[in-house]
């Protein structure tokens, strides 16, 4: 199988893993918000998710991507060392999870008061098995992802995302309310960890014969380089989760529930770029490694303007549709989520660049650049949430944050560029027929959008959409219908 052909089937099978993950997400959003919580207990659930997702940063650290890097890099070069990588990287995170794990439980209540919420503290105290559970979840797929086996790292998401719909539903029919819901989460995520885990043992851990000596310096350089990465990933988490939090301490759960509401359809259609971006990324390593960075440019231009074909289109009809999207699907009294999910479909088209560049960039060896760009707009992203909350709302959180990742996208594009000399011309060619095509797209959508008066012309107005892209996209040139048809079969 050749480079592509392997990009295409680890691309297909985390993409199929990615839409069972994001339509059992999806199922769960849905009926967690419409029939199962009320606004205030959905805006519960999500901000101590949000909490936790940022004590989660100093429990996994950069940890367990520094040890793909690695694993990346030694695969071939000298395998014996995998054994020791995966058992020194498995021991330095027990510790860490341990000392976070008893820092949470001792100060659980105090925690809940400090952020304004004290009936968040059994919340907060459960967030211990949350916080493991998802660790070592997350942990086996980033490891999957650097032995490149990004069938196991898919069918591992796939796995949580079912297990998680299914007891969170149980947990809440069962009468336990947004805290059954949480210990969906705790017992989703636990039951990929522990699949992920058994096959990471099994299919690469105890197949490699180890070497008699750990290379000296290989441990330090593993921690060195998780540095960066740890930066990196908290800039990361708080642009994703400090404004939800920061919305629960200033305003209220209902204010949260609309804020949640509009990141998770924004996160729902941007599951095929992160798929692309995580397929993707560790070829960059070896073709550094391999000194064949044409090839790497060729694949990265590739991938950008097609991602570009797909979301810039999307973005657009998505701003124009969403009144109607969100009161039809969700009811009435999430309309406040409407301007939210608007301002958001800018972050869509730049969340869609960060994901196919971001790990591409780590395996590159430019996480330390990386993580001052995105440090420095995480701040900036603080202090905008920190003024615009408190005035204009939920929809000053959106726009904080459309804002500061504008800034964090152009600087990945340019350090993409001094590492793959991009054919500028040529992309900003392929941009400009990109919007033109939106454009067109857009038009059309308006025209018939104020016809919409139930799920099924809204299923149609997009139907529309759909069909005029397509048409446009392959009148154009940009899309050619046989690629795609080899693609898929």
């Amino acid at each position: 199988m050749n480079r592509d052909d392997h990009i295409v089937h680890g691309f297909k099978a985390t993409l199929v893993a990615r839409a069972v993950y994001m339509v059992s997400s999806a199922l769960l959003m849905v009926l967690l918000a419409r029939f199962l919580l009320d606004p205030d207990g959905y805006g519960t659930l999500y901000w101590v998710i949000g909490i936790m997702a940022i004590v989660q940063l100093v429990a996994d650290l950069g940890i367990g991507k520094s040890a793909a890097r690695y694993v990346s890099e030694y695969g071939n070069a000298d395998p014996g060392q995998i054994p020791h990588l995966l058992e020194s990287t498995l021991t330095l995170k027990i510790v860490v999870i341990a000392v976070v794990s008893y820092v949470l439980v001792l100060f659980h209540e105090q925690i809940a008061v400090l952020l304004g919420e004290p009936a968040a503290a059994p919340f907060l105290v459960a967030g211990v098995l949350y916080i493991i559970a998802r660790s070592f979840s997350t942990f086996a797929q980033i490891l999957f992802q650097g032995f490149n086996h990004l069938v196991y790292s898919a069918a591992v998401q796939a796995i949580s995302g079912v297990a998680r719909l299914g007891f969170a539903v149980g947990f809440v029919l069962a009468g336990l309310g947004a805290l059954g819901a949480f210990f969906g989460y705790v017992v989703g995520y636990a039951v990929s960890a522990a699949v992920g885990l058994v096959l990471l043992y099994y299919g690469f851990y105890a197949r490699y014969e180890p070497a008699e000596r750990y290379e000296a310096g290989l441990s330090r350089r593993l921690v060195e380089y998780s540095v960066p990465l740890t930066a990196t990933r908290s800039a990361n988490v708080l642009d994703k989760q400090v404004d939800t939090v920061l919305v629960g301490v200033f305003l209220t759960p209902t204010a949260v529930a609309f804020y949640t509401l509009g990141k998770q359809i924004s996160d729902f259609v941007l599951a095929p770029a992160e798929s692309l971006g995580f397929t993707i990324s560790p070829n960059f390593g070896e073709q550094k490694a391999a000194g064949q960075l044409e090839e790497a440019r060729r694949i990265y231009e590739t991938a950008l303007t097609n991602t570009m074909l797909l979301y810039i289109p999307a973005a657009v009809g998505l701003a124009i549709v969403a009144d109607p999207f969100v009161t039809m699907v969700f009811g009435a009294g999430y309309a406040g989520a409407v301007p939210v999910l608007q301002i958001l479909a800018g972050f869509i088209v730049l969340q869609a660049i960060t994901n196919l560049t971001s790990d591409s960039l780590d395996y590159l060896g430019r996480a330390r650049h990386r993580a001052i760009a995105k440090g420095g707009t995480s701040v900036a992203n603080f202090a905008l949430n920190l003024a615009l909350i408190p005035t204009i709302g939920v929809v000053g959180a959106a726009l904080a944050t459309v804002a500061t990742h504008t800034v964090y996208v152009a600087v990945n594009l340019y350090i993409v560029h001094l590492e793959l000399d991009l054919r500028v011309g040529r992309l900003a060619r392929s941009m400009g027929l990109v919007c033109a095509i939106s454009g067109v797209m857009a038009a059309a959508v308006l025209l018939v959008t104020p016809l919409v008066s139930s799920f099924l012309t809204l299923i149609g107005v997009i139907g529309l959409g759909g069909i005029m892209w397509a048409v446009l996209a392959v009148a154009s040139g940009m899309v050619d219908p046989n690629d795609v048809r080899a693609a898929i079969t």
